[in-house]
């Protein structure tokens, strides 16, 4: 079995009146393979319609990927990209050199349950992709890749990368995976990883046995560098999800300053000074 390098739990980064956790960074982890950040927008129940968004704001040089299990998810951005995904539906925009997007969060009225819960993920874009052109792709939960897990198991959601043959719809520039395990009382699954692959795990909504250790709900996992099995068990009698996701590591230079991730301060102060020039375009709604 891989062994465990640490543990920790993610900090209130809330915008307006929603509750969001940062799980990554962290002050163990800058990255795990190509993913640079995870806010968790933890799960919320609500009597009226949520007003506004994040605002219009820039990215450059990374890849941006909303999953929703509750909710609706509304983008637009500068290059005239408009959709709504639902729960269990993925937004993935490349920023590439340059856009301006908005995003906005609110429970789905036709299910009516009121509740909305999500990650979001920045993956950082190798510096040979960074300054193509933006992209943009919108998924519905049910063209999600799914896994149904012999005896009854569980799933397994592929919701980047790909698993024994099955692929994302979502692209990939470098080796990557984003998984959402759901398993069932009293069930295991176990994943065997190459040597020097990242790996990270996330509890969102209950406690997990993880290589023979329990961990809490909200708490981050990331494993060592060597070859090796992670086996996750459910031994609750409630239905457990976990979040996986990791991939290559990013071996470029790193430096990020707000919205922007690059490899060099010089590409920061570029990406400032062409956003504030307008040349990242505006949205239209």
């Amino acid at each position: 079995m891989k062994q465990i390098s640490f543990s920790s739990s993610g900090t209130r980064a809330d915008i307006g009146t929603i509750t969001i956790f940062r799980i990554l960074p962290n002050r163990y982890a800058q990255a795990v393979g190509p993913f640079v950040f995870l806010d968790h927008i933890a799960l919320a129940k609500h009597k009226e319609p949520l007003v506004g968004g994040t605002g219009a704001h820039p990215h450059r040089g990374i890849a941006t990927l909303t999953y929703l299990l509750e909710g609706i998810g509304e983008h637009w951005d500068s290059r005239g990209n408009h959709a709504i995904v639902r729960s269990g539906g993925v937004q993935w925009m490349k920023a590439g050199n340059g856009i301006i997007h908005d995003e906005k969060l609110n429970f789905d009225a036709e299910n009516g349950n009121y509740l909305t819960h999500g990650f979001q993920f920045w993956i950082n874009l190798p510096s040979s992709v960074k300054m193509e052109d933006p992209d943009y792709k919108s998924i519905q939960g049910e063209d999600v890749p799914k896994l149904m897990l012999p005896e009854n198991k569980g799933w397994l959601k592929i919701i980047a990368g790909e698993f024994e043959g099955i692929r994302s719809l979502i692209p990939s520039f470098s080796e990557q995976f984003l998984y959402h395990l759901h398993l069932l009382p009293n069930q295991s699954f176990s994943v065997n990883f190459e040597e020097d692959i990242e790996i990270g795990a996330f509890l969102p909504l209950t406690n997990l046995t993880i290589n023979t250790i329990e961990f809490q709900q909200g708490e981050f996992v990331e494993f060592d560098r060597k070859e090796g099995e992670v086996i996750f068990h459910n031994n609750s009698s409630e239905v457990a999800d976990v979040i996986i996701f990791g991939g290559e590591s990013y071996n470029e230079p790193i430096f990020a300053e707000g919205p922007f991730v690059m490899n060099s301060p010089k590409d920061i102060a570029t990406a400032y000074r062409e956003f504030f020039g307008g040349k990242y375009g505006t949205i239209t709604k």
